[in-house]
């Protein structure tokens, strides 16, 4: 949910909290604001355990909270853009394995698959499709197994399978 829905919601909140301390029944304070009945009386709940005070009826954070802080998702970053073979991984490409490895290692925070692509994606990387061409690709092999080796294995058709011309 997008920051300004929230505070809609909260604003309706607040005021349908505004409306219970003024002892407005709480069918009418579901008709008035538009929301279901099950709704306030959840408010008029949390008003009754906090006795009273407004304030402390903000809206809380949705989902699972962060597992790395701000300072460790930014160093995480940095290490990200070292790259993987400064991070001690054999060749330069990042795998979602070898980021939730890095993570595990230097903050000993464990991600799933998911939570591994949804923390990459909140520090601002993409996904990446590799080069598929290998490092000792040799050019001019290829090229002389092209012009000699290649001609060798295709199939020509035989003379038997072509078509007659008479």
């Amino acid at each position: 949910m997008a920051k300004r829905d929230m505070s809609v919601i909260e604003r309706r909140r607040i005021e349908g909290v505004r409306l219970l301390k003024r002892k407005v029944a709480q069918a009418e304070v579901a008709r008035r604001l538009d929301v279901s009945r099950q709704a306030v009386s959840v408010w008029a709940r949390r008003l009754a355990e906090v006795n009273g005070a407004i304030g402390k009826l903000k809206s809380q954070p949705l989902g699972r909270p962060r597992r790395l802080e701000e300072a460790q998702c930014e160093a995480l970053r940095r290490m990200l853009l070292q790259g993987a073979l400064a991070a001690g991984f054999p060749t330069e490409l990042w795998t979602l394995k070898r980021v939730r490895a890095l993570v595990k290692r230097e903050f000993g925070v464990t991600y799933s698959n998911s939570g591994g692509w949804e923390l990459l994606r909140n520090l601002g990387f993409t996904p990446q499709k590799p080069e598929r061409r290998a490092l000792q690709r040799d050019e001019q092999a290829i090229a002389q197994w092209r012009r000699r080796g290649w001609p060798a294995l295709k199939k020509t058709p035989h003379a038997k399978d072509e078509p007659s011309s008479s």
